[in-house]
């Protein structure tokens, strides 16, 4: 079938655009955004997934602020067409690679928004993910990160918050296959496990990057690492794969937080292909759930069939999540980063289930031992 977009020159197989290659039921399309005040007083997410050969979008809206967590997650009927409106949420590209809009209209969960992204850098495209379980793809896809500073409204229960240029962030999207929605029955061919970091960071006159996939003995099967200037003028080219500094390795160490798998502090070591090599010291500020985005969410995962329309909202104290419960190990933290003389601010993503040997985690969910 035909739709709008095939009107301009984007194919990139012999199919429509609504199409997707494969025909893959796990194939994904998706956006994500956060913001964060340098002082960790203030966090919010955005984000919007396309399951087209599940006929799901999904998008949630979360703010963490006084100690709180509160989200709304809607999901709808994949519309033919690529729109990007799930009930109350909607993402909207202004100038591709350089502006783009979150709005929030009113809903039941007392969340209201109007927000820019203005990058500050180029759009970096990171080493393609892949992984395989036997013979079966289970993550094939393509993302990207870019920095920006946020500007416009934000509403929570009444109260209205002026974001202003001061309040950093990122933003990723990613296209390919990951495991969403209700998987299809059959044997798993090992215990699960999983080992992410992920570290976007924001400093006065330039930007870090840092991820990393281990398997349970440590063994990086995924990584990046980069350091690249900010954007000086608005017409800085959006466009500029030279401008990034690659590193030839990276590693990390973190000292997790007794009883549980996030960080209490953590260095991650950058090392160039030459020159002297960088170390970030992260010290956390606030711990937002990835849940309030649907990740792990119990009921309202990515990709799941609600209904042609639907809406969840849902809230909870910080101090009430028992840093183990499987649907709330998934976190970020907004941090303080300090590289040599430079200070900046950032988030350290961490997702980890299962065994990890460098870090001392032996079962599914055991906590970290008292230091």
């Amino acid at each position: 079938m035909l739709i709008p977009l095939d009107d301009y020159p984007v194919h990139q197989t012999p199919e429509p655009v609504a199409h997707t290659l494969g025909g893959a039921v796990n194939h994904y399309d998706r956006y994500f955004f956060n913001g964060y005040r340098r002082d960790g007083s203030l966090y919010f997410g955005a984000a919007l997934g396309l399951y087209p050969n599940r006929r799901v979008m999904d998008a949630a809206f979360a703010v963490v602020r006084d100690g709180e967590e509160i989200s709304v997650i809607a999901s709808r009927l994949a519309p033919l067409d690529r729109e990007t409106t799930v009930g109350p949420i909607r993402v909207t590209v202004e100038e591709p690679l350089r502006r783009l809009r979150v709005s929030v209209s009113p809903n039941e969960s007392g969340l209201e928004a109007d927000l820019v992204f203005t990058a500050r850098s180029v759009a970096l495209e990171e080493p393609r993910f892949t992984r395989y379980e036997g013979a079966s793809p289970v993550f094939d896809y393509t993302r990207l990160t870019q920095w920006g500073t946020w500007s416009g409204t934000l509403v929570a229960d009444g109260e209205r918050v002026d974001v202003t240029p001061d309040v950093m962030g990122c933003r990723d999207r990613s296209w390919g296959l990951r495991p969403v929605g209700q998987q299809v029955p059959g044997p798993s061919g090992s215990v699960p496990q999983f080992f992410w970091l992920w570290a976007p960071l924001n400093f006065d006159d330039l930007c870090v990057h840092f991820d990393v996939n281990e398997d349970g003995e440590g063994r990086p099967w995924h990584w990046n690492g980069v350091v690249m200037p900010v954007l000086r003028t608005p017409g800085d080219p959006l466009v500029d794969p030279g401008s990034a500094r690659h590193m030839a390795r990276v590693r990390h160490d973190i000292r997790w937080e007794p009883g549980t798998r996030r960080a209490a502090s953590a260095t991650l070591h950058l090392e160039p292909h030459d020159g002297e090599p960088l170390a970030v010291h992260l010290e956390p500020m606030l711990t937002f759930r990835m849940r309030g985005l649907g990740y792990l969410h119990p009921e309202w995962g990515h990709g799941h069939w609600k209904g042609d329309e639907a809406l969840h909202t849902e809230r909870f104290r910080l101090d009430d999540v028992n840093p183990l419960d499987p649907f709330y190990v998934h976190v970020q933290q907004v941090c303080r980063a300090t590289m040599g003389e430079r200070s900046g601010v950032g988030v350290f993503e961490q997702l980890v289930i299962g065994p990890h040997g460098p870090s001392g985690f032996r079962e599914m969910l055991d906590g970290a031992p008292a230091q």
